[in-house]
């Protein structure tokens, strides 16, 4: 047996349980850090050959592990943009720097410039609807902004959608050519039509503009669909207009289903002064024998509002909701996951980063596939045990002192020995 051996061993033991209270004291120190995630100290032995008569000692390593795959228990707040992860995943956020890095805490709150960031400094990304609706990027972080919520800001959203369903008489006269709204009174000629109705759409700049819609039967079966700006009506009457029709459709129907046939038009688009083209849905237009009649009608577009509130929905979209009631969707919050979650790098701020060992990023959209759901009004609290952890530190403390006692004796007989030639 080697005394020096022995020392060693005592010295590796206590190493081995001054790492363990360093794991214990970061765990109590973060026991209320919103998505901290506990590390533990794992033991492994080191074994040194000896001969059949002889043992030499050898000593213990250690390793650290981080549960970063074990969840906290949800606590409730009254903030919307406070943002928990309810199953696997996690938030993708940056910092100033603009690198990416992946978290579970979210106590976001919107900055000075409405970005939202979390406690850490980090800000939330996610995907834009500027340009319609997003698609995620599945092994990468490209096409991810910073979440920013507009401030005292007014938005106006053009019209570029809609729904139109109604029901037209099927025992109505048909109008002659001459007499069509789409000839719009031309040559004197008196304008007759079947029904109208009107529409409100929006123009670039959030203006309301009247769309005055003309149903007219001009055979059986056979219908016209025109379309008028009501602001170039003439006054106290429909026609006639300053301006040709904004658009012009004709739907044929099925005599025995009384719906749109194979052949007929199924939407119309009208091209909005100032602003977009709505393409308006009239698939779902019958021909019964009834009155004309509204069962749908809908068209997208807001005029000029500021936001009054946020609602964040379990699958990660941020809709805005205006001051006139209406919702428009902002971003869309994608989660992160690799296979291998405990095996990612741990960083200051509650941060992780990808890792050899725990594989390749993968985004997707909460509540699709594997990923979870985002709670908003939500945080992720620390997945610490104060009493395993109080636990842990009493069996280090007696293990360190145990080993102390090791290499205190292995001492004491390195003395003895060398005193033995005195």
């Amino acid at each position: 047996m080697s005394l020096y051996g022995m020392m060693r061993t005592g010295v590796s033991g206590m190493s081995a349980q001054a790492n363990r209270l360093s794991t214990v004291a970061d765990n109590i120190a973060n026991s209320s850090t919103t998505g901290y995630k506990r590390s533990s100290t794992e033991f492994s032995s080191m074994v040194v050959p000896g001969t059949a008569g002889s043992y030499n000692s050898g000593g213990v390593t250690t390793s650290v592990r981080t549960s970063i795959s074990v969840s906290g228990v949800l606590q409730y707040t009254t903030s919307i943009t406070d943002l928990a992860v309810k199953g696997d995943g996690f938030f993708v956020v940056q910092d100033s720097g603009g690198q990416p890095f992946l978290t579970r805490a979210g106590s976001f709150v919107p900055d000075g410039s409405g970005r939202l960031v979390n406690a850490a400094g980090f800000q939330l990304m996610g995907y834009s609807y500027a340009n319609g609706e997003p698609v995620v990027t599945a092994n990468g972080f490209d096409g991810l902004e910073p979440v920013v919520i507009p401030q005292n800001e007014l938005v106006a959203t053009p019209s570029t959608s809609g729904v139109l369903t109604t029901n037209l008489p099927k025992d109505a006269e048909a109008v002659a050519a001459a007499n069509l709204p789409s000839a719009n009174g031309d040559g004197g000629a008196p304008v007759t039509y079947t029904a109208k109705t009107s529409l409100v759409a929006y123009d670039n700049a959030g203006t309301r503009m009247l769309v005055d819609v003309y149903y007219t039967k001009t055979g059986d079966n056979t219908w016209e669909v025109t379309m008028y700006n009501r602001a170039d009506a003439a006054p106290n009457t429909s026609f006639p207009y300053t301006s040709d029709p904004l658009a012009t459709e004709t739907l044929t129907f099925d005599p025995t289903t009384n719906k749109l046939d194979a052949g007929s038009a199924t939407s119309i688009d009208i091209p909005i002064p100032d602003g977009q083209t709505v393409t308006l849905d009239l698939s779902a237009t019958s021909q019964l024998a009834a009155d004309f009649s509204v069962s749908n009608a809908e068209v997208d577009g807001n005029p000029p509002n500021s936001i009054e509130s946020l609602e964040i929905s379990t699958d990660g979209i941020i809709y805005a909701q205006y001051g006139d009631g209406s919702f428009r969707p902002l971003y869309r919050i994608p989660l992160a996951d690799v296979p291998s979650p405990d095996r990612l790098q741990v960083l200051s701020g509650n941060v992780f980063s990808q890792s050899n060992d725990s594989g390749g990023v993968r985004l997707g959209f909460p509540g699709e596939g594997s990923s979870g759901e985002v709670i908003s009004g939500a945080l992720e609290s620390s997945n610490v045990d104060i009493a395993e952890e109080l636990t842990s530190m009493i069996e280090a403390q007696r293990s360190y002192t145990a080993n102390s006692k090791v290499f205190q004796t292995g001492s004491d007989l390195m003395d003895l020995l060398v005193n033995l030639k005195r």
